[in-house]
């Protein structure tokens, strides 16, 4: 069966008792593009010299661990998404597959990402445009990308996709620009010439040192995972949803591990960024200066500043926003974030309240001299601690509960999975993993509160079926 076959009545979400709200008009491409612009193909030039200088000037080998680790959480979500072809992302995989109390912790932690991300994005991309114009302040311009993305993501996700197609394909022609050029530098003696220690360096290597560097490159990689929240608008068959979070995930693994590479060779004195860091967050454009000149040093930091705050935080606005609407609709948030726009067919006071919540949190993190560091720390932590809960559903769901003897897509493959990300976790910054804590703490207070005023978490159709795998999920292969 292709990814572009029609949606068939099994596929649909009415047999779990919701109703078919948001419109099916994305295909497997628009899927594609979205996951792509949420990742950034371009996303290694913001944090570059905070993975070299963590991977011991390592990058590349941070990012292919992390594209490996990715991998497996794709292959889980790719099964979650057939059981349960709706909105919701592990909100939704993990109250269904494993319980609903479950589901709403899941869902509390990724919201930690999802709510966090799209004012991380416009605070790096209005930082970056305030050091090309300097005469216009940060919050200007933050407030500008906002209300700018707002306006696009309101008009409907059919606009947001044609945004989208164009956005990617500028961010694509810059990184070859890069690629070729730099490929070019160093052939012609530029830099420190070609050799592999971005991918090993014998003299810096540890595990405990890789690891920790892919706690925070894992960050370019976020965002795959978003697709899944488009579940309900998608037009193509449910499999559909997990073959494009996989090819979105290989190709921009792909493209980070390149673009790193060679950059890394591009760095002129490694062992000062090692040993005194990226404060200034410019390492990849002095790479690229090193390169080609000024000129492409501008081009790649606009690039970033444009990428960042515009098409990467719009497709961010648009994934959390559903992620807002699907826990609404099953009343574990408030219920006026369920109300769907019927001209424009979006949840309309979830996306406010997203740009609400974007524009407080930049404003008040570009205050503080931390604030990049620590959102970016928080960001990581919700999204990879959800991303546990989310293997643990495939086994449950699949072998524990339904006797599925596909032992490897339904035990090996999301036990890997589930190991290199508690890896990465533990090795990640203490700041990261106290708030991180705190704020589990704070949905398990909120999910007694809950319990304690008859609000038990109970998903709509929940029952006997509900827990059962559907036949796609065993019988069907994933490519």
């Amino acid at each position: 069966m292709s990814s572009n076959e029609p949606q068939r009545p099994e596929d649909g979400i009415e047999r779990y008792g919701y109703t078919q709200e948001l419109r099916r008009t994305l295909s497997f491409t628009d899927l594609l593009v979205y996951g792509l612009i949420f990742m950034v193909p371009i996303a290694p030039f913001g944090i570059f010299g905070s993975v070299f200088q963590v991977s011991g000037g390592m990058v590349a080998l941070a990012y292919a661990i992390g594209m490996l680790a990715m991998a497996f959480t794709a292959a889980s979500y790719s099964q979650m998404s057939l059981a349960f072809p709706m909105a919701g992302s592990v909100y939704t995989y993990a109250g269904r597959g494993i319980h609903q109390s479950v589901g709403f912790l899941a869902g509390w932690l990724i919201l930690l990402d999802y709510i966090l991300v799209p004012g991380l994005l416009y605070l790096i991309a209005s930082i970056a445009m305030n050091s090309l114009v300097p005469g216009i302040p940060v919050w200007i311009w933050l407030f500008g990308f906002v209300v700018l993305n707002t306006l696009v993501n309101y008009l409907g996700i059919e606009m947001t996709a044609k945004v989208n197609r164009y956005m990617l394909v500028a961010e694509l022609i810059v990184l070859a620009i890069f690629i070729v050029i730099g490929i070019v530098a160093l052939i012609q003696g530029k830099g420190r010439g070609f050799d592999f220690t971005p991918l090993f360096n014998k003299a810096t290597f540890s595990w405990g040192l890789v690891f920790g560097s892919v706690s925070i490159a894992v960050l370019s990689f976020l965002g795959f995972d978003g697709i899944s929240t488009l579940a309900e608008e998608n037009r193509d068959a449910a499999k559909a949803i997990g073959r494009s979070m996989v090819a979105a995930l290989v190709l921009a693994g792909t493209l980070f591990i390149v673009q790193t590479w060679v950059a890394s060779l591009l760095v002129t004195n490694p062992a000062q960024l090692i040993s005194q860091g990226d404060a200034n967050g410019t390492a990849f454009y002095d790479a690229a200066r090193v390169a080609g000149g000024p000129w492409l040093a501008s081009l790649t930091a606009l690039a970033t500043a444009i990428a960042w705050g515009f098409a990467n935080s719009l497709v961010a606005q648009a994934a959390t926003s559903r992620l807002l609407f699907a826990m609404a609709r099953d009343r574990q948030l408030p219920s006026f974030l369920a109300k769907v726009n019927t001209k424009h067919g979006v949840p309309v006071n979830a996306t406010l309240l997203v740009a609400g919540i974007s524009l407080a949190l930049g404003l008040y993190m570009a205050s503080r001299s931390d604030g990049i560091t620590l959102l970016s720390s928080l960001v990581n932590f919700g999204a990879l601690t959800a991303f546990l809960v989310l293997h643990v559903s495939v086994i449950v769901h699949y072998r524990v509960r339904g006797g599925s003897k596909d032992w490897w897509r339904h035990l090996v493959s999301p036990s890997l999975g589930f190991v290199i990300l508690a890896f990465v976790v533990v090795n990640a910054k203490v700041a990261a993993q106290t708030l991180g804590f705190v704020w589990l703490a704070i949905g398990v207070v909120i999910l007694l509160g809950l319990m304690l005023t008859g609000r038990r978490p109970v998903l709509a159709g929940a029952g006997p079926d509900d827990t059962k795998p559907v036949q796609a999920g065993k019988n069907e292969r994933i490519s």
